[in-house]
């Protein structure tokens, strides 16, 4: 019976294990499609939301640089080859973002290296590198 009993525990710990990864690569999924959401619409103060509320506490936005944001609209959200994972807990992504100025119709397009952590107490996906820079500068 035991010869049975070993194994069979050791399949369901696999099994649960990996019902876990495949959670949380469905998690990530459902946030960078529920960012990207966000920003397509330009909605910077939903996207906001995505940056973990530690971090968004202790490093605020200040309401000037997210009135810059009021100026532009997204034409454009490429997120390429989509997430590159970089260990267990944190994915990469780079997305090409085409924003037209709202007074002046000129387009031009920033690039947006972010970095997403997965929280395993909040059981969360949160962006890490913050809102995308679209200050013009290099």
């Amino acid at each position: 019976m035991r010869r049975i009993l070993i194994p069979l525990v050791m399949v369901s710990m696999l099994a649960l294990g990996g019902c876990a990864t495949d959670k949380r690569k469905d998690d990530l999924t459902t946030t960078l499609n529920a960012y990207a959401s966000e920003v397509r619409w330009g909605d910077f103060n939903g996207a906001l939301n995505f940056i973990d509320p530690k971090e968004r506490e202790a490093h605020p936005i200040p309401a000037l640089e997210m009135a810059r944001y009021q100026q532009y609209k997204v034409s454009e959200y490429d997120e390429g080859n989509g997430p590159t994972p970089n260990g267990e807990f944190e994915v990469k992504q780079v997305v090409k973002i085409n924003l037209v100025n709202v007074h002046t119709q000129q387009e031009r397009t920033v690039t947006d290296h972010q970095t997403w952590r997965y929280n395993q107490e909040s059981k969360h996906w949160y962006l890490e590198s913050g809102l995308p820079d679209i200050s013009g500068n290099p």
